[in-house]
């Protein structure tokens, strides 16, 4: 009997060797990946982007605008998750154009609170291949492009992460005027919301998210003054454009970005260094690519050490970071 019951008896697992835990690498079918260098938080901080077969991308130039010929569907680069504070932004000025926090006086940035709100109110981040030309002036606002891919504000229910790449319905955009600069703000929702199908349109965001808009707006209009900066202004005295508006909008910011990366037009401290587009004279190889990142991780590392700030080091090193996720397309 005692035998039977030890039969019976239910076995303990046998004890795993003391290290860390293996895991199975993830696979992408599809989408794209982000790779850390140094540490959140710190100026030395970037998000490399890499697509589903592990090369080297830019977000800003390599990433399509649209997803298919659906004409309102659209790629997001997402910068900053909803409900945080860190300034996060495409660096266009840096090969490859990673991630990276904005710097004031030295400093990572971080936007203030507005009542009642804590950091930002959507998922926010911009459209790839956009780019708003600092010397074309816009006919309906009057003001040049401020020199940025344009801005997103995804409205969905979902908190993303930093670094997805997610497909996005248009629904309007607001003009802002930031420093005599059209700094465009587009309205926008995650196809896989679980309410985008009710949403076609700006005046859908006022009859099921009441209040949202107006939120935006004030938002917009008060962020910087708690850096003791004036308040914001808008063009269209704040009236929020609908979809129609805005596709016409994404469709200039992007032959501006095509003219920029054919060379035909001043791109100043632009980094237009792609890997995908055929006909781009800044087209550069996989292994440069690879070398680049390598070089931005080796100066901004070595600027660290010199002025005890950043902490990103190179594959290998003890002290840097390097982390690795896969987005699927969202």
């Amino acid at each position: 009997m005692r035998a039977l019951l030890r039969l019976l008896r239910p076995r303990r697992p046998a004890a795993r060797p003391p290290g860390p835990a293996l895991r199975a690498p993830r696979r992408a079918m599809a989408g794209y990946g982000t790779e850390e260098r140094g540490r959140p938080g710190e100026p030395g901080y970037r998000l490399f982007f890499k697509d589903a077969a592990g090369q080297y991308v830019s977000p800003f130039h390599d990433i399509p605008l649209k997803v298919d010929s659906t004409e309102n569907l659209f790629n997001m680069v997402v910068e900053v998750p909803r409900w945080t504070n860190a300034k996060m932004e495409i660096a266009t000025e840096e090969p490859l154009n990673p991630i990276k926090q904005d710097l004031k006086d030295g400093k990572p940035r971080f936007v203030a609170n507005i009542f009642p709100h804590k950091g930002y109110i959507w998922n926010y981040g911009a459209l790839p291949q956009t780019w708003e030309d600092p010397h074309r002036k816009e006919k309906s606002t009057d003001c040049c492009g401020d020199n940025d891919p344009i801005d997103v504000c995804e409205i969905g229910s979902k908190v993303l992460s930093r670094g997805e790449v997610i497909r996005v319905k248009i629904l309007g955009i607001l003009a802002l005027i930031d420093q005599s600069e059209t700094d465009w703000k587009l309205i926008a929702i995650n196809v896989n919301d679980p309410e985008a199908s009710k949403f076609h349109d700006i005046d859908d965001v006022k009859k099921y998210k009441p209040g949202y808009l107006e939120a935006t707006l004030n938002w917009f209009r008060f962020y910087k003054v708690p850096e003791g900066k004036p308040e914001n202004r808008f063009a269209f005295n704040g009236e929020f454009k609908d979809k129609a508006f805005a596709l016409g909008v994404i469709k200039s910011t992007h032959e501006c970005w095509r003219a920029l990366l054919m060379k035909k037009c001043d791109g100043g401290a632009i980094n237009c260094t792609n890997v995908q587009l055929c006909d781009s004279p800044f087209r550069c190889t996989q292994e440069e690519a690879r070398s680049l990142v390598e070089s931005v991780s080796s100066s901004v590392n070595k600027d660290g050490e010199e002025d005890g700030r950043a902490n990103v080091a190179l594959p290998g090193q003890v002290m840097g970071r390097v982390q690795s996720a896969i987005w699927m397309p969202g």
